[in-house]
């Protein structure tokens, strides 16, 4: 985070810790005004892979899930980074800004996600690195987003995972239950923008912010789940995360036998978790009428609920689901309870 950018945010009343924003001093309200009301949000929290050169989209197309030609500066999509296996060891949001790629992930699985990578790059002419603090990014959600942004950028893009640039500003479209914005810009243009928007949106932490992406029904790996599922498993293909079509990347031949040749077991759902307690990614699900030998499911994030217990996105074999009868941990923890996601599940994977 910029200095200047953490100190713009202490004046502003932020609660801050190793890059996070935890809240603005209530957080039980943060919460109730992100569901309902216009917010603002830091997202410093979230790191940036920079990769750029002559051969960058040729590198990183064989690397990840999507087909990285469909990126430009007016088009933004998710992708994931996958083992041999299948198994995706981190997944990002990949946006343009000039000549830039970036790849967006949480901050703390940057540093393993840039390390390995970055060992395959070999003799391409493509430079990757952590360029988490060379821009300022902030979010803003709500039903009065674009007539607010407007004042200040009047080019906003219309649909999901489209992006403008205007102003000096990158901005992209994201999922969610109002509109919704992620936007990039350097130092001084975002501290006009937040202050702008701060006459009439509410400034939040990161928890309400990763609470939009649970009700947009959109992953997030961390490190406890970093290997845990392959692209299906987490919906990635119904949130234009995976291209069957591209080609050759790593862990392609899992991913695409998983499509056409195999049944999917697990799929990700949204939840509503009975409980006031930390909920973390990673964490374990139970039933006792479980046949699955894995194990019945595994939260992939979770988030407090404004209007009690907690939101959740979870892995879970999809008979157990089916059966319902689930709880958190184990037999004696509170009640999961399975919720519409804003998405229908493919017919081949009923």
């Amino acid at each position: 985070m910029k200095p200047e950018w953490l100190d713009f945010l202490t004046n502003a009343g932020a609660e801050i810790t190793d890059y996070t924003v935890n809240s603005f001093g209530n957080p039980e309200r943060e919460r109730q005004v992100t569901k309902t009301g216009l917010i603002i949000c830091d997202l410093s929290h979230l790191g940036l892979i920079s990769v750029y050169g002559d051969d960058a989209a040729t590198f990183l197309q064989g690397q990840l899930t999507n087909d990285i030609r469909d990126v430009s500066l007016q088009h933004s999509q998710l992708s994931a980074y996958c083992t041999p296996k299948g198994r995706m060891l981190s997944n990002f949001r990949i946006f343009k800004r000039e000549d830039t790629y970036y790849l967006r992930l949480p901050r703390e699985q940057l540093e393993t996600s840039l390390k390995r990578i970055h060992m395959f790059v070999l003799m391409s002419k493509a430079t990757l690195e952590d360029s988490s603090d060379a821009l300022v990014h902030i979010g803003v959600s709500g039903q009065n987003a674009e007539e607010h942004l407007a004042g200040m950028i009047p080019d906003l893009p219309k649909n999901i995972d489209d992006v403008t640039q205007c102003k000096g500003y990158t901005v992209i479209r994201l999922a969610g239950p109002h509109a919704r914005f992620e936007i990039y810009g350097e130092l001084e243009p975002m501290q006009a923008l937040w202050n702008h928007l701060d006459v009439h949106a509410a400034p939040v932490g990161a928890g309400p912010w990763e609470m939009l992406d649970i009700l947009a029904g959109t992953p997030t790996i961390y490190p406890a789940t970093a290997e845990a599922f392959v692209p299906q498993m987490a919906n990635m293909q119904l949130v234009n995360g995976v291209n069957f079509q591209k080609g050759c990347y790593t862990g392609q031949e899992v991913v695409a036998r998983m499509q056409y040749l195999g049944k999917l077991k697990r799929r990700m759902f949204l939840v509503h978790i009975d409980t006031n307690e930390t909920i973390n990614p990673g964490d374990g699900l139970f039933s006792a009428d479980s046949t699955s030998g894995q194990g019945t499911g595994t939260i992939v994030s979770a988030q407090p609920n404004p209007d009690g217990g907690a939101i959740a996105l979870a892995v879970i074999n999809i008979s157990d689901a089916e059966a319902g009868q689930i709880k958190l941990v184990d037999a004696n923890g509170p009640i999961v309870q399975i919720k519409e996601l804003p998405y229908a599940f493919e017919s081949s994977a009923d």
